[in-house]
């Protein structure tokens, strides 16, 4: 997000974020305020409903509800430990690593003498809070798509827990707190390519490894079981993803317009080329495809949505979409790894790519080329292994103590049946 270069001073970096920003941050701006209130809410409704959707329509009919239950209680579970101690974590003055316990209980945020965070001094600190939230609410979902169909519910709310604290928080504050030590290199991640997309795709990846294959993988059909649901949710995500992209300049200004309009651009190069990929490869242009094509562009273009131009986007956009069906098509057959709704194919490859070429593309005229590839790349695996290594002790922990998985009798007869006592379709 390049949130760091927005003219903290020195004094501001000494005392807590909140002190700082009453002290050094221009007047609030209601226009600013409104405008990020929108964009707060777009990134919510990326998740549920969107993701919700999105998801939904992708796993057999016996596991349907599932995903909608464990979206829910992930949501809420990250949600309530943000408020407690992830946001202080993430945001708050520290070290480069990680930040301090000002913050806590979101002390401070609310009532009369609430100012702004230096990251974006011209909305009330309240709104970045939620903004964040909503970052790292659907960041958690992202990776639910890995570990579909076999997961246990109450496993699902203590992984949230644990990994909105031990991997999401630290890897935000390396990024875009001003004095993490990734931003201290300049590295360029306008909206989240980095710490939203890579860290999802890593962790889902490996949750999908320490899980286990789904029974039956590879053996039985396992299609969607409605594809008009998941086009709902992928057309809500496209559109809430104008609020994630473009409200990471934190002001109504050209920047935000800016990266507006290279999301679309992005998005539909995604699109166009993953359509033509899979025209070439099986005779047939599909409506997932066309989708998932823009997914992938959106996904790629959203670190580097503050920096480039439509070429760059554009560019972009394509390399995802071509880069991210080669992936889709062959990473699950030629590796054996059931990562169910291909979260690292997309969001993994899509983030890397993105991150990479940011540098490469973006435009000093529309803001400072604070990196190198070289750096970037450098974050973006670093981002990975971090990712990697806190899920893969996450969910170690917690398998020491409780069953990551679900029984097999009640994988065999559905989740939604046998953890939730509901059905998508009653009969009688």
């Amino acid at each position: 997000m390049n949130r760091w270069p927005l003219m903290v001073t020195a004094g501001a970096l000494c005392g807590t974020a909140g002190q700082a920003a009453a002290a050094t941050s221009p007047a609030i701006s209601g226009g600013d305020t409104a405008w990020m209130l929108i964009c707060t809410v777009l990134v919510l409704l990326m998740t549920m409903p969107g993701i919700i959707l999105f998801y939904g329509g992708m796993p057999r009919t016996k596991n349907a509800l599932s995903i909608v239950a464990h979206t829910i209680a992930a949501s809420a579970a990250v949600t309530l430990t943000w408020a407690i101690i992830g946001y202080s974590l993430a945001f708050s003055a520290g070290t480069p690593w990680i930040g301090g316990l000002s913050r806590m209980f979101a002390e401070g945020l609310v009532g009369a003498n609430a100012g702004a965070h230096p990251v974006a001094p011209t909305v009330p600190e309240s709104a970045f809070f939620m903004f964040q939230l909503a970052f790292a609410v659907i960041t958690f979902a992202i990776i639910l798509g890995a570990t579909a169909e076999r997961m246990r519910l109450g496993v699902t709310v203590v992984f949230a827990a644990l990994w909105s604290v031990l991997v999401y928080a630290p890897i935000a504050h390396w990024v875009w707190h001003p004095t993490g030590w990734l931003a201290s290199l300049g590295h360029m991640d306008f909206a989240g390519g980095t710490v939203v997309h890579i860290n999802a795709g890593a962790s889902g990846l490996t949750a999908a490894i320490v899980l286990g294959r789904r029974r039956g993988f590879g053996s039985e059909p396992m299609l969607p079981h409605n594809l008009l649901i998941t086009v709902l949710g992928g057309g809500l995500l496209w559109a809430g993803w104008f609020g994630f992209n473009a409200g990471s300049a934190f002001e109504a200004n050209s920047r935000a317009a800016g990266a507006l309009l290279t999301t679309q651009v992005a998005a539909c190069a995604g699109a166009m080329i993953w359509g033509l990929s899979e025209h070439v490869h099986r005779g047939q242009w599909s409506v997932l495809g066309s989708l998932t094509g823009a997914i992938a562009g959106l996904i790629a273009v959203t670190p580097a949505s503050g920096y480039v131009d439509v070429y760059g986007a554009l560019v972009i956009g394509s390399v995802a979409g071509l880069a991210c069906f080669v992936c889709v098509v062959n990473f699950k057959a030629r590796t054996g790894i059931d990562d169910a709704l291909d979260v690292f194919a997309l969001h993994g490859v899509g983030g890397l790519i993105g991150t990479v070429m940011t540098p490469l593309l973006a435009n000093s005229r529309i803001a400072p080329v604070t990196a190198s590839v070289w750096t970037n790349t450098l974050g973006a695996l670093v981002v990975m292994a971090y990712a990697a290594g806190g899920t893969w002790l996450i969910l170690r922990m917690i398998g020491l103590v409780a069953s990551l998985r679900v029984a097999a009798d009640q994988e065999r007869v559905g989740l939604d049946i046998a953890q939730h006592g509901e059905m998508l379709s009653p009969k009688g």
